[in-house]
């Protein structure tokens, strides 16, 4: 009975200290996520470049409804020769599109691109990748929300290897960055974000070790 005993206690010291290394574990995760975190959002940037030296071309993320104005704006600056829209929804047509965004036949027929096929920002860099090697083009300005860009910018790295990307930030008034504690749907966006930016850093760094 005794030897029955110290095999019990000793299972159960066994799964007491196996339970404290998982939490301890769990505990450093959490804290490295928190860091990380934090870190993430303080070096999201707060507002457009000063200064924009010209690309070959311009790709525009669609999602917030105010990126497109900004990359449209962009072209007719001369900010790229070219502007893809990417992530157009299947329902919306080239006439629909260039009328809502106030933009001339001229232009648009010469000067914007549209794909229908990306779903999300995976697709995006891949319709972006086949768009800039068709152009040739070497310099990318890409627009999308302030706190997607680090990973819209991971994602386009990871297909256009020695192309030069240059970010253009765009912002909303409903999304609180710089306060974003005080706003707990700001901070949902910004959790869900950064741990999607996690999961693209890492299986981009482990393709490029494949």
């Amino acid at each position: 009975m005794g030897a029955v005993a110290n095999r019990l206690r000793g299972r159960r010291q066994g799964a007491a200290r196996l339970a404290r290394g998982l939490f301890t574990l769990f505990l450093l995760a959490l804290l490295f996520y928190l860091v990380g975190f934090v870190r993430f959002i303080q070096e999201l940037e707060e507002a457009p470049p000063a200064a924009l030296t010209p690309a070959d071309g311009i790709v525009v993320l669609t999602g917030t409804p105010e990126r497109l104005p900004e990359a449209v704006s962009l072209l007719k600056d001369g900010k790229g020769k070219r502007l893809l829209v990417s992530g157009v929804n299947p329902d919306v047509t080239r006439e629909e599109l260039r009328t809502a965004l106030k933009v001339e036949e001229n232009l648009f027929a010469c000067c914007i691109d549209l794909d229908w096929r990306a779903a999300d920002t995976i697709g995006n860099a891949a319709e972006t990748a086949a768009w800039a090697r068709k152009h040739q083009m070497r310099r990318l300005i890409v627009v999308t929300s302030a706190y997607h860009l680090p990973r819209a910018l991971k994602e386009l790295e990871a297909t256009l290897p020695g192309t030069e990307l240059a970010g253009y930030p765009v912002f909303r008034d409903q999304v609180h960055i710089g306060e974003w504690w005080a706003y707990p749907g700001t901070a949902r966006l910004l959790a869900a974000e950064y741990t999607k930016y996690l999961v693209t850093l890492a299986r981009t760094r482990l393709g490029r070790t494949a």
